[in-house]
């Protein structure tokens, strides 16, 4: 028999990032290839990525990268990850692509490693196979995978509700699950977020009543804050808009790429002639629309609120609605953008998030994949580690066995031979990489530590010109400050660190040498403990000394 590992390079004990292996003896399949959103303490960063070297070191093993559904979490990596792997194939159903084409084309990427592929059509490699089975999310065309190996088959759920009222292209194939419960699954790996929420998801994440409200009671424009591609809640809106005369806006490229593609597959249904162009977003009764994008979390409609925006400026006849539920991480950022909205004097409508939920298995769609599954392993990914402890406890409800439920962080390596778990310490490197900008990997540990020095303590800049030939001082050195202090109300202290400086750079001036390395540390150390004395505040120091 084959010896099958299973870990994550991203994901566990984190919301976002999702990327999972399973390696069958020198075969490699990648389930899902996400980013996560930086948050405030970040500074700088646009996004993360789960480091995958050990892809990049091993790619000439990788069968495929299987994509569950088009959304950041599961997809977002994608465009990054292609540059490294410009060999390997893509795999997703029809909408998934097309949401990677968009952002693959936004960024000049080729398109010729995709692979669209249909639910519940095999897919065929040497010794494995694996099964695509519809589930129901808040994008179309959403698939768990069934990874088929000669020890059981290997089963990852990707982000699922059962809703029956969810039909077509969000419809969940239940029939196909108990078949492949009946066959036999080896391991079960079973998104985790909502595993903490009693019952079924479903009817708790529709919130057209609160839309239908808004949209009645609310005569001025309406501007409804979107998660990208979350088109099962774009759909309650768009219907509910349709019972009225109302007109829509969409603000964005890729969120109106995204609509108007979904519209023309026929995967959501609305009147394209009422949608307006970017000049119509301050039409009376306008509806807009308007989502993150890729890189920050909230970023389009905290422009608007900060009056950044060219086209349009929100006023206390406008209403705003969060019509997404806040994820856990999420919350500080949100915060200050519903205060900020609240200050203009606009009417603010948040989704409660007790009331209602996303798209994500709660405890009794959890435990009715289990049922359906009955998996000999169970595997809680996706989601805070509380939140796979929780999702522990429900396969213990259902009298899984202790030994049997794998509680794992992102690295540590699940091991079968023979259809038995193997114990072992094997880890393999995990990490996160921090995007700013285009460049990958260009953010580090240090870089985010220096961002923070500047943001609490500011800078201080000494510099000094030396003449070349006497080895005289001819100028400074001369303190600058920018987040320091204020300079006019602090001369005694820029004098003091002038002659601090002064003093340490005449100790180091030879007749034929000037030991610059030794100023520089000198300047650091004497200079920064004279302003923690002074100020208890520790800037950064940068020494400039010339030569002329």
């Amino acid at each position: 028999m084959s010896k099958i590992r299973i870990f994550s390079l991203g994901g566990l004990n984190e919301v976002g990032k999702n990327m999972y292996i399973i390696e069958v003896d020198q075969d490699i399949f990648v389930f899902d290839a996400g980013l996560k959103s930086a948050d405030e303490g970040l500074l700088g960063v646009d996004y993360i990525l789960p480091n995958y070297d050990y892809l990049k070191e091993n790619q000439n093993r990788i069968q495929g990268i299987f994509i569950t559904h088009g959304h950041d979490g599961q997809m977002g990596a994608i465009p990054d990850l292609i540059r490294d792997l410009p060999n390997v194939k893509i795999y997703g159903t029809s909408f998934t692509m097309e949401v990677i084409k968009t952002e693959l084309m936004d960024e000049n990427i080729k398109t010729s490693q995709l692979v669209e592929i249909k639910a519940h059509k095999k897919i065929n490699f040497k010794t494995t196979s694996i099964f695509p089975v519809s589930v129901t999310h808040s994008v179309p065309d959403a698939v768990a995978y069934v990874l088929n190996t000669d020890q059981g088959s290997i089963v990852y759920t990707g982000n699922f509700v059962f809703d029956p009222t969810m039909i077509g292209a969000y419809k969940t194939d239940i029939g196909k699950l108990g078949y492949i419960g009946k066959q036999g699954v080896l391991c079960l790996m079973s998104e985790s977020l909502y595993a903490e929420k009693a019952g079924f998801t479903s009817p708790k994440h529709r919130i057209t009543p609160i839309i239908r409200e808004t949209i009645l009671k609310n005569e001025g424009r309406i501007l409804f804050n979107v998660f990208n591609a979350q088109l099962a809640r774009i759909q309650e809106i768009f219907n509910e808009i349709m019972m009225t005369d109302r007109k829509v806006v969409i603000m964005g490229k890729r969120l109106e790429t995204i609509i108007i593609k979904a519209i023309d597959m026929h995967y959501v249904a609305f009147d394209k002639t009422r949608i307006l162009g970017i000049h119509h977003v301050n039409d009376e009764g306008i509806i807009v629309l308007v989502s993150d994008e890729r890189e920050k979390l909230f970023n389009n409609i905290s422009r608007i609120m900060k009056g950044y925006d060219k086209f349009i400026k929100l006023s206390d006849r406008d209403t705003v609605v969060f019509a997404s539920p806040i994820y856990d991480g999420m919350e500080k950022s949100a915060t200050k953008i519903f205060d900020r909205i609240a200050q203009i004097g606009c009417n603010l409508v948040i989704i409660p998030t007790k009331k209602y939920l996303g798209h994500h298995a709660s405890r009794e769609d959890l435990m009715m994949m289990i049922d359906l599954m009955q998996p000999k392993y169970y595997f809680p990914v996706m989601g805070e580690y509380r939140h796979q402890v929780e999702n522990a406890r429900n396969a213990l409800r259902l009298g899984m066995d202790e030994d049997h439920i794998l509680l794992r962080l992102n690295g540590e390596v699940v091991t079968f031979e023979n259809s038995e778990l193997v114990l072992n310490n094997d880890k393999v490197k995990v990490d996160d990489v921090l995007i700013d900008g285009k460049t990958i990997g260009d953010v580090g540990e240090l870089v985010i530590k220096d961002r923070e020095l500047l943001s609490e303590s500011g800078i201080v800049i000494v510099s000094a010109t030396i003449d070349r030939a006497t080895k005289k001082v001819l100028a400074g050195p001369e303190i600058l400050t920018r987040g320091f202090i204020y300079v006019k109300d602090s001369a005694e202290l820029i004098k003091e660190s002038e002659k601090i400086s002064l003093d340490i750079i005449h100790e180091n001036i030879k007749p034929n040498y000037v030991d610059f390395g030794k100023i520089k540390s000198s300047v650091r150390d004497k200079l920064g403990k004279y302003l923690y004395k002074e100020t208890e505040c520790k800037p950064m120091i940068l020494i400039v000394i010339q030569e002329v």
